[in-house]
């Protein structure tokens, strides 16, 4: 498995915001805390599990919380932004709003 750099990182998180018709929080220190813990954890798991959240140990059980997670969709749709707030739903930042605390799906009941 090659390492990744965090400009590999970064050219993967715009193709999957591009791809999804979202946008990377435009807040740049922010962002790149986030596109850092993506590529140690890459460079520690071999995939890119979520910065904001614990690995279960194994790809297959940490699978519905690789970036972009399973949750990504439903968040962007629900709150204007994924959980970790990497991707926001396109216009999210132009209208002035910020990313702010969502419930995390990957444990609730429902």
């Amino acid at each position: 498995m090659a390492e990744k750099s965090l400009d590999d990182t970064r050219t993967f998180a715009t193709m999957v915001a591009a791809k999804q018709g979202w946008e990377l929080n435009p807040d740049a220190e922010f962002t790149d805390s986030l596109l850092e813990g993506l590529t140690v954890n890459w460079n520690r798991y071999g995939y890119f599990l979520c910065p904001c959240r614990d690995t279960e140990g194994s790809r297959e059980d940490d699978a519905a919380v690789v970036c972009p997670c399973t949750f990504s969709h439903a968040d962007i749709a629900d709150y204007g932004h994924c959980y970790c707030g990497l991707y926001l739903k396109a216009g999210f930042s132009a209208s002035g709003k910020v990313p702010g605390g969502i419930p995390d799906r990957r444990f609730s009941k429902s």
